[in-house]
């Protein structure tokens, strides 16, 4: 067992369980915190590109169908009030922000602020002990 993710003394399966999957909770709201800048940049791009467009347009002399585009779509928000960027910030100060801090302060009280003791475990349980490729931590060379 890796030293570094030793479950604490007198720390049920059930409490590991739980930190467990709030993390896991954690890593999803990551991974959703990814997609929401994939939407900041995808939708800031469709924007500038939206721009682009009007420029042609109106070169190419349809200048009423590039008012248009640029009145209506072009710098217009996603949301009432808000471009992309602001609900970016949104996300990050509210509920990022409150998962993470959660997540650490339940971590810190039940298993003295020790990361991935569940993964740990399992890691311990499924790996082939003394096979090359299942080792406990890196071999060092």
């Amino acid at each position: 067992m890796l030293d570094d993710h030793r479950r604490p003394e007198g720390v049920d399966d059930a409490t590991v369980e739980a930190v467990g999957r709030l993390t896991e909770a954690l890593e999803t709201v990551e991974r959703a915190r990814g997609r929401l800048f994939d939407f900041h940049q995808l939708t800031g791009e469709a924007d500038i590109k939206a721009g682009d467009a009007v420029e042609l347009l109106r070169k190419a002399g349809h200048v009423e169908l590039a008012e248009r585009v640029d009145t209506e779509l072009v710098g217009r928000n996603v949301i009432s009030g808000r471009w992309t960027f602001q609900i970016v910030e949104d996300y990050d100060d509210g509920y990022w922000s409150t998962a993470r801090r959660l997540e650490r302060e339940v971590r810190e009280a039940l298993l003295g602020g020790q990361r991935h003791i569940y993964e740990a475990e399992m890691k311990e349980d499924r790996r082939t002990h003394g096979l090359p490729g299942h080792e406990a931590r890196p071999v060092e060379g």
